[in-house]
């Protein structure tokens, strides 16, 4: 049989809608985290449409043509617990939920999109039980092997049912930074319904269309998100599926990203106004008119140009640049801003499993960062720039030494000695 690797749905994925409009065309890219080994580094990769819609009945945004998933994430190489940001961001979102919600010693958290059980083991240390579920096969057998069960699958009704005869339902569902990622976010609703515990709450975090189009933090666009969420739309989609948001909050992570609580309809948890506050914020900055995007379009061009005019200056004078962090949003940016392996030398990652890799696309080589010391680039761009501060914090010996560092988002800043890099950024 042959498999389709792109194709293009007609409606909007949360209300069905055909009546939609294109909002922004970024340059194609391979999928984000396509990463390859030395003997295909010859091979050109394929480049899938980055083509952003709005619907006008709902106001969702989102992508249409659709990868297909199995290629997205059954080989997946990104993993939560080699960053000590997410790892102490998780173990906070652990703690928050059991405050808040007071799950009994032993209840079932089921964690959708699960990845290296990170968040899991949050929850386990605190006396609950875990179950992961992710598609990533090596990474969900790796953490079953480290403690955390972790079913290598794709979330849907069908493996809810499964999971509530096998192991009751759920107190806690939670879906952090995977919710936009499905094409049938109505079959992962439908799923959670069945799962969820009378008086059980679903949460997720999801990266925020609002800080998005503030920041002009266009890279958080790439394939493997296809939805781009707001209060308004999310809101009336739980409302259709038999579900209730009653509760969502701003967090900081991937620079700006809302953490929602849903319950079933009927449930204890009576909304707290938050839900509605956030609607008209929204409708007061303009993320229910297109006009807000063709400005967003604007200030992504703007921003392209500053930084290419900075790093042509830089390879003018001789200068050699890499780049710092691997992350998904690091392929759209480097597409779009034009920058390959004449502008950078090479990456460094923390992640064992990029290490030794080439960038998707661009092929430049990913290295541990020790290559910092030993090649010793005269620029680094952080290609990770929501961890901007701890990056710099770490690698302050690098700045003694004479370097610099790049930050391209959400404002284009240098640093170099005698800056005190994390006090100037982010007081």
């Amino acid at each position: 049989m042959t498999v389709v690797a792109c194709h293009r749905r007609e409606t909007c994925r949360l209300c069905e809608s055909s009546n939609l409009d294109l909002v922004l065309s970024l340059i194609p890219t391979p999928p984000a985290n396509a990463f390859v080994d030395k003997s295909a580094i010859k091979e050109q990769q394929p480049c899938f449409p980055l083509d952003i819609f709005f619907c006008r009945n709902c106001n969702h945004v989102q992508l249409l043509d659709i990868v297909d998933p199995s290629i997205l994430f059954e080989n997946y190489v990104y993993v939560s617990g080699t960053s000590e940001s997410f790892v102490r961001h998780f173990d906070q979102y652990a703690s928050a939920l059991i405050n808040r919600f007071s799950p009994k010693l032993g209840s079932l958290i089921v964690d959708i999109g699960s990845n290296d059980g990170t968040l899991l083991s949050a929850f386990q240390k605190r006396g609950m039980k875990g179950l992961g579920v992710d598609p990533a096969r090596d990474i969900a057998s790796e953490a079953t092997k480290s403690g955390v069960t972790t079913i290598a699958d794709f979330f849907s009704i069908n493996l809810a049912n499964k999971i509530k005869k096998e192991w009751g339902k759920a107190n806690v569902i939670t879906a952090n930074n995977v919710f936009a990622h499905s094409d049938d976010l109505r079959g992962i609703a439908d799923g959670i319904r069945n799962l969820l515990a009378p008086n059980g709450v679903f949460v997720f975090e999801v990266s925020y269309l609002g800080d998005v189009i503030r920041d002009t933090l266009f890279d958080t666009i790439y394939h493997e998100h296809l939805a781009y969420h707001t209060v308004k739309p999310l809101n009336d989609f739980f409302s259709n599926c038999g579900l209730q948001l009653f509760s969502v909050e701003k967090v900081v992570s991937h620079g700006g990203s809302i953490r929602g609580m849903v319950s079933l309809k009927g449930a204890k948890h009576s909304p707290d106004g938050s839900v509605d506050t956030m609607i008209s914020e929204e409708k007061t900055i303009g993320l229910d008119r297109i006009e807000t995007f063709k400005a967003f379009s604007y200030s992504i061009n703007t921003l392209g140009q500053k930084l290419k005019n900075l790093i042509r200056e830089i390879k003018a004078k001789g200068k050699s640049i890499a780049g710092f962090g691997a992350p998904a949003k690091s392929t759209t940016l480097m597409y779009n801003f034009g920058l390959g392996s004449e502008e950078i030398d090479f990456i460094v990652d923390d992640s064992p499993l990029k290490q030794g890799l080439f960038t998707p696309g661009t092929h430049i080589p990913v290295l541990s960062p020790n290559a910092l010391y030993d090649r010793q680039p005269d620029y680094v761009l952080i290609l990770a720039w929501n961890f901007a501060k701890p990056i710099m914090e770490k690698h302050y010996s690098f700045l003694e030494g004479g370097g610099c560092f790049i930050v391209p988002l959400p404002e284009l800043k240098t640093f170099k000695m005698p800056t005190k890099p994390a006090r100037e950024f982010y007081e």
